[in-house]
């Protein structure tokens, strides 16, 4: 069982909005390649682990935006910690799922 989920937003600050969304998709990339369970939604991506690991994939997405030319990246986090296990993204959903 997790201890942590997270749900965050990078808004990275750019002249162009394609480069924007280009460095949206590496960060969602970054995501996927860290082997967390998530789930990427309209506004925001959802990842469930660790605690120290998943604010450490989010410390990684913000130095990512900088690297990929913005200027500056604004971070909403939301964080669901319990020591003794928080609900998976699966669980979470479930009742809301269309059968």
């Amino acid at each position: 069982m997790y201890n942590a989920s997270i749900a965050f937003q990078v808004l990275p600050k750019t002249k162009d909005n394609r480069k924007t969304l280009q460095i949206i998709d590496k960060v969602i990339h970054l995501v996927d390649k860290s082997k967390v369970s998530y789930t990427v939604g309209p506004m925001e991506t959802t990842m469930e682990g660790n605690l120290e690991d998943l604010l450490e994939i989010v410390k990684k997405a913000q130095n990512l935006c900088i690297k990929e030319g913005a200027e500056s990246v604004f971070t909403n986090v939301k964080i669901m910690y319990s020591p003794k296990g928080v609900m998976t993204i699966e669980e979470k959903l479930k009742k809301y799922s269309k059968k």
